[in-house]
């Protein structure tokens, strides 16, 4: 299994735990940088990620659901 989406997931990782508590404009576009990681390493994960992680939200979900 391929490991090249924990790239951009660690650097996401990194750049958000830097800029946790800043302010400065510097900060806006780290956000937006952070963001695109994490979207840019669920694209880049392998299927049976991909699959753990919609079980995961679909069973979740359905947990909140039944709490309503």
């Amino acid at each position: 299994m391929p490991l090249f989406f924990l790239i951009p997931l660690f650097t996401a990782l990194i750049t958000g735990y830097c800029c946790q508590k800043s302010t400065d404009e510097i900060a806006n576009i780290a956000r937006v940088f952070t963001a695109i990681s994490f979207i840019l390493s669920l694209v880049l994960a392998p299927w049976q990620i991909q699959l753990l992680l919609l079980m995961i939200i679909l069973i979740g979900s359905n947990k909140l659901l039944r709490t309503n």
